[in-house]
């Protein structure tokens, strides 16, 4: 089997599109309220060092996907034993981002329709996508999303009649507590998840191209994040908590005449299609890994019966949005905690003490 390259320009598309994915939507710092565009700034500093662990990680082993590297660090037993808990983080994060956007089609586009006919159309072309490669993936997200980050910044042009700048304050009215806590948040949700592309960024040309790629991509998706933080707050006000979708909700208020009206659909396709790269990019991961634990000489042999289970773990996962919401905010940074910061700490740690090892055994001979 050949392997699959991907540019540094694809690579910073998709995970840009990545961090966006569900974010956007959703929004982030809830429990900072007016003070949450501060707390995505907390959660982009506290990132920043576990980017460089990342990043440093896939520099020492070039050519390596997350799971060879586990069975390289940790030996073979323990780095099966820790694949088996990535394979089933992948596999979790990419039903939640399914049923979120199921959440998102049955609250304000199809509430007649069954949630599961989205959740499954969308995970069909998951399917479909992964089949494909993810060098197909990445020209896919290179072509499609500078128009839909233009469109994104036409819709922050056209809300600026809506915004009320006094809705910002009091700045750090509530003190220091929400916002560290909405800063951690952030952190694991969306920032920390990119943990995932070390299963990925193995298709990467250049062993020097992992911290350029982080580096680039989490800092543009952060400015995004947090100016549409801004702009919700703005227009939303003390209303924004009530809303499951705030950026839908703050975006639906523009109305500029009788011809401009309703481009909250503008959002909704970015929406739609960062739901539809981050699940893609689980389902990638789930199928490399579970290949890699059972030798399989192909992952796309697995992806249909791996991404059929994904939607339907999706569909059964949440009782209601209400349930998704109090698991996004408050129990999943705690669960994601030893998947994206203990476990890549310790294997880099052990990376670099048996780098340094080669390079003493290097330099005795």
């Amino acid at each position: 089997m050949e392997k699959e390259q991907i540019t540094d320009k694809e690579a910073i598309f998709l995970l840009l599109t990545f961090v966006l994915g569900s974010t956007l939507i959703i929004g982030i710092g809830g429990e900072a309220k007016n003070d949450a565009w501060i707390a995505g700034i907390v959660g982009f500093i506290m990132a920043s060092p576990m980017l460089f662990i990342f990043s440093r990680v896939l520099s020492l082993y070039p050519g390596k996907d997350l799971f060879d590297i586990l069975n390289i660090t940790l030996g073979k037993t323990i780095g099966k034993i820790a694949a088996i808990l990535y394979i089933w983080y992948a596999f979790h994060l990419g039903a939640l981002v399914l049923r979120n956007f199921g959440e998102f089609t049955s609250t304000v586009a199809m509430p007649e329709t069954p949630m599961i006919v989205p959740i499954l159309c969308l995970g069909l072309t998951c399917i479909v996508a992964v089949k494909l490669g993810i060098e197909v993936l990445g020209r896919t997200v290179a072509y499609f999303l500078p128009v839909l980050l233009f469109l994104l910044v036409a819709v922050q042009l056209l809300v600026i009649p809506q915004l009320h700048l006094n809705y910002m304050k009091p700045i750090l009215g509530n003190g220091l507590s929400p916002i560290l806590k909405g800063g951690f948040t952030t952190f694991s949700f969306p920032f920390a998840e990119t943990v995932l592309f070390m299963g990925v960024f193995s298709s990467l040309k250049t062993k020097k191209s992992p911290a350029k790629v982080y580096f680039w991509g989490i800092l543009i998706s952060a400015v995004l994040i947090i100016i549409t933080t801004l702009r919700n707050i703005a227009v939303l006000g003390n209303m924004l908590g009530s809303y499951y979708f705030p950026s839908y909700a703050a975006v639906s208020r523009i109305s500029i005449g009788d011809f401009l009206q309703r481009i909250e659909v503008s959002v909704a396709s970015l929406f739609t299609f960062g739901v539809f790269v981050k699940s893609s990019i689980c389902l990638l991961v789930v199928s490399k890994g579970i290949s890699k634990m059972f030798n399989l000489n192909n992952y796309r042999s697995i992806v249909i019966q791996i991404g059929l289970l994904m939607v339907y773990f999706s569909y059964v996962i949440y009782e209601n949005s209400m349930e998704m919401k109090d698991w996004a905010f408050k129990v999943y940074p705690y669960y994601a905690f030893p998947f994206q910061v203990i476990l890549p700490i310790i294997v880099w740690i052990l990376a670099e003490v048996k780098a340094r090892k080669i390079k003493s055994n290097k330099a005795a001979f």
